[in-house]
C-alpha cells in the first residue's frame, strides 16, 4: 500500500473499525428516483441513455432518433429497432453534519455519533466514485469539502471529520440556506443533527426539498435526552445562548417531556415523509455499524 492509502487508512480508523470498512467495501448509495442530469461520468446508473455500452434494443417509435436506429437489424428484418445504452451518470452525495454545542453534548456524544455516520458514508460514497461534497453547519455553513470523487480523497475527508469542533450557536434555516444554494446536479442530500434548534426545522428543511435530490434527515440524540435520569431541583443552561430555567424535576414533569419530545419527533418525521424525503431517528449510544449495515439498507439508502 502506498503512502497515501497507508494515511487514510490510519486516520480513518480512528473513526471507523477495520472490519466495519472492508464490511462497507461491498455497499453502494441508492437513489430512489430516477435522476434527471445530464451529466455523464464514471458511475453506471441503470438508467438507459446514450453512453458507449450497449444495453437492448426497442421497436422505432415514430419521433425517435434515426442516429440510434439498428441499421443491421433492419437490413435483415426489414424493421426499424432503436438501440439503448447504459448510461454513465454522476450521482451526488451531499452530507452536511451539525456542529453546534448542542450537538457535542451527551454520553456517548452525539458529535462522536454523527461523525463517525458520516465518515461511514462518505466512504461507501467515494469508493464507489460518487460526488461527494461534505459540509458542517451552526450558524451557516462553517466549512465544506466539495466535488470529491475516489477514495484518494478518504483522507481529506477523514481529516475533514477529525479536526473540526462543536462549537457555537445554530442558525438552522441560514445554515440550509446556503446548503441549498451550494448544492450542484441532481442526488442525495444527508443531514445528521440533533435538529433540536429553537426555532425549528420546518423553515430550513423546506429550502431542501427539491425534486433534484432525495432528502434524509436523520436525527442523533443522546441516551440521555431520550430517557433522562434526572431528579430534584436544577437551574438548566442552554448550552448554545446560556438562556436559564429553574425547574423541579418530577415523574410528571418528565412524563410530559417524554410527550412532548416524541411529539416534536413525529412532526420531523411527517415533515420529512410528505415531502418525500426520509426521517432517521438514531441513539447516540447505539452502534453506528448495526444502524449502516442494517436499518440503512433495510430503508434502501444503501445497499
Amino acid at each position: 500500500m502506498n503512502k497515501a492509502g497507508t494515511n487514510y487508512k490510519r486516520r480513518l480508523t480512528e473513526l471507523l473499525d477495520p472490519a466495519f470498512m472492508a464490511s462497507l467495501d461491498s455497499l453502494d448509495v441508492l437513489s430512489r428516483r430516477i435522476l434527471q442530469g445530464k451529466l455523464q461520468g464514471q458511475r453506471r446508473s441503470k438508467r438507459r441513455g446514450q453512453s458507449v455500452e450497449f444495453a437492448d434494443h426497442r421497436p422505432y417509435v415514430a419521433g425517435d432518433d434515426l442516429r440510434f436506429v439498428d441499421w443491421n437489424i433492419y437490413g435483415r428484418l426489414d424493421q426499424l429497432f432503436l438501440k439503448l445504452f447504459l448510461e454513465e451518470q454522476d450521482l451526488t452525495v451531499h452530507i452536511a453534519i451539525d456542529v453546534s454545542a448542542s450537538v457535542g453534548t451527551g454520553e456517548p456524544t452525539k458529535e462522536l455519533f454523527i461523525k463517525k455516520l458520516a465518515a461511514a458514508l462518505g466512504y461507501v460514497s467515494l469508493v464507489n466514485n460518487n460526488r461527494v461534497t461534505l459540509s458542517s453547519f451552526a450558524g451557516g455553513v462553517r466549512t465544506q469539502l466539495s466535488n470529491m470523487r475516489g477514495r484518494n480523497y478518504l483522507s481529506q475527508m477523514a481529516e475533514f471529520l477529525l479536526t473540526g469542533e462543536c462549537d457555537g450557536p445554530s442558525d438552522f434555516n441560514n445554515s440550509c440556506r446556503q446548503l441549498a444554494a451550494s448544492r450542484r446536479g441532481s442526488g442525495i442530500m444527508i443531514v445528521l443533527s440533533d435538529f433540536l434548534f429553537k426555532e425549528g426545522f420546518d423553515t430550513g428543511l423546506r429550502r431542501l426539498v427539491s425534486r433534484q435530490y432525495e432528502l434524509y434527515a436523520i436525527q442523533v440524540l443522546s441516551p440521555q435526552e431520550l430517557a433522562p435520569e434526572i431528579a430534584g431541583d436544577l437551574k438548566l443552561v442552554d448550552i448554545e445562548d446560556a438562556d436559564t430555567a429553574e425547574i423541579t424535576i418530577s415523574s410528571a414533569l418528565l412524563k410530559y417531556y417524554k410527550r412532548n419530545l416524541t411529539a416534536y419527533c413525529n412532526e420531523l418525521k411527517d415533515f420529512c415523509t410528505r415531502r418525500g424525503g426520509t426521517y432517521v431517528m438514531a441513539n447516540s449510544g447505539d452502534s453506528v455499524e448495526q444502524l449502516t449495515l442494517n436499518y440503512l439498507r433495510s430503508i434502501n439508502l444503501l445497499r
